[in-house]
Formats: structure tokens, C-alpha cells, sequence
């Protein structure tokens, strides 16, 4: 069986994201701990903290996902920008410790021009700074990208080397299918999802993926667009995503969906959708 779940809110309070996940059917889910839109937080207090872990420890749903808010870019050359970055980093590795969430999502950032070589560097110390602050075994997932430009980790070469560079076994990575696609690893069919499988194992390591994003792709394998698409109606595609779902290493990895909402398809449809896909 596979471990499925969706991005849920917590509008109303945190501890409300658990009633959700339940009420949508998920084995796993994600949420942003606070809003996403912005630099300002409020600390989470113990009674809120208490609430969510209780809640969850009750619904048997897990592992649960923190996802790094909108705003933060840890490659950025821009000083400003950088310290607020790493300063909700640590923030956020701290909310995960304090809701007993074993696992944040963050996206790599982008260069912003200043190059790959320079945005490893702010990347890593960025990473390295907020390790150093937070006294907490959160383990922090790299989300890859689609490639598009300036930004960093749209290959296993981008991420295997901060990786190498952290040395650390907090670091894991989150496997996003909409960004793989995107940046030109066809998943479509068992040869093609083989070899990307196999060039994650050489590079990185089948031990390090903790996550997969399961999105469709409204963009052309290669085209370096990030956009999602409802499970199976994308360039992915219904075969493709059954051939996805039917890989032994993907089933046995947590997957969050994060697609489209709309007069097509609500999540429910999609869970539904990828179950069955799953299990055809």
C-alpha cells in the first residue's frame, strides 16, 4: 500500500491541519507551520504545540511535513535578503522540534546571477548556521527543481554536492515530480524511471529520499516549467504515474500531492486517482 497524503491548511490553528488530513483520507500530509506570504511570525506557544502533537499522535497519521515558507532564498547574494532567509530557517527547523514534526521541505533558492559555485556556498552556510542553532535531530529535505534559470538544484549534480559539502546525516531529499520532469528525467516508462532512479542511487543515495512530490506537469519533459497538473492529466500522464506508482522504491516513500484545485479535480479526486493508479 502506498503512503499518500495532500498539503493541508491551518487556517484556525495549527492543530486544525490534523482534522483536515484525517477528514481527506491521508496516510501522510504537509503543511507551512505559519503563513507563507511573509517574513513575520508568531512563536508557537506550548499549548498550541501540545494541541497538534496530541491530536496527531491520536489520528495515527504520519509522517508529517513542514514546507519552508514562500519568501526565504538561502543561494541569494542579496545580504538582506540571506539573513532573513537564514533566520526563518532556524526558526522553522525550531516550530518542526516543537510540533515533534521530523521533517522540513525547503527549496534551494536561486543565484539570482551570482552563479552555481557561489550559490553552493550561501547554501551550505546558510544550512551549516542553522544546524548550529537549533539543538534538534529536524532533518532538513532538499526539494529539486525544474530547472529553470538561475536557480539551484535542478539536477542530482546540484544537490549531491551540497550534500557532499554538509556532511551531515540531517540533509535528505524531497523528490518532486512536476520539477524532475521538468528538468528533463523522463519517469514515464520503467526504462526511463529506472535510470533516473539508478542516477539519483550513483549520485546521491536511494537511502536519502524521504519524500516525493507527486504533481503532474502541465510543461514538456526537458521544457523547465514548473507548473502542476492534476494526477494524470499532465504530460506525465495517466501511464506514466502508473508506472510511477508501481516502483518499488517510490511506493515506499511518503508522497505528498500538491496539485491544482478546481472545477475538475479537489484533492480528494487526486488521492483517489493516485490509489488507484497504484494499485492497477
Amino acid at each position: 500500500m502506498v503512503r499518500v497524503g495532500v498539503h493541508v491548511s491551518i487556517a484556525g490553528g495549527i492543530a486544525k491541519a490534523v482534522d483536515r488530513a484525517a477528514e481527506k483520507g491521508c496516510d501522510v500530509f504537509q503543511i507551512f507551520s505559519r503563513s507563507p506570504r511573509g517574513w513575520r511570525f508568531n512563536d508557537l506557544s506550548a499549548e498550541e504545540a501540545m494541541s497538534f502533537t496530541t491530536k496527531l499522535k491520536k489520528s495515527g497519521i504520519g509522517p508529517v511535513f513542514d514546507h519552508m515558507p514562500y519568501l526565504p532564498n538561502l543561494a541569494s547574494p542579496d545580504e538582506d535578503v540571506y539573513k532573513q532567509s537564514v533566520s526563518t530557517l532556524t526558526a522553522e527547523l525550531f516550530r518542526c522540534g516543537q510540533l515533534q514534526i521530523p521533517f522540513l521541505v525547503t527549496h534551494l533558492g536561486s543565484h539570482r546571477g551570482s552563479g552555481q559555485e557561489e550559490g553552493l556556498k550561501r547554501f551550505v552556510g546558510a544550512i551549516s548556521t542553522a544546524f548550529s542553532e537549533t539543538e534538534n535531530s529536524v532533518e532538513l529535505l532538499l526539494e529539486n527543481t525544474a530547472g529553470t534559470k538561475n536557480s539551484m538544484g535542478g539536477s542530482f549534480e546540484d544537490i549531491a554536492a551540497i550534500i557532499d559539502s554538509l556532511d551531515t546525516e540531517r540533509v535528505g531529499v524531497c523528490l518532486d515530480t512536476c520539477h524532475l520532469f521538468g528538468a528533463g528525467y523522463e519517469l514515464r516508462t520503467m526504462e526511463g524511471l529506472g535510470t533516473t532512479l539508478d542516477e539519483f542511487e550513483t549520485l546521491i543515495g536511494l537511502d536519502r529520499l524521504k519524500l516525493v512530490h507527486l504533481n503532474d506537469s502541465k510543461g514538456e519533459l526537458g521544457s523547465a516549467l514548473d507548473r502542476h497538473e492534476h494526477i494524470g492529466l499532465g504530460r506525465i500522464g495517466e501511464d506514466g504515474f502508473r508506472t510511477i506508482l508501481r516502483n518499488e522504491t517510490i511506493k515506499s516513500t511518503p508522497m505528498v500531492l500538491e496539485t491544482p484545485i478546481d472545477s475538475r479535480r479537489d484533492d480528494l479526486g487526486n488521492l483517489k486517482v493516485a490509489r488507484e493508479l497504484a494499485s492497477s
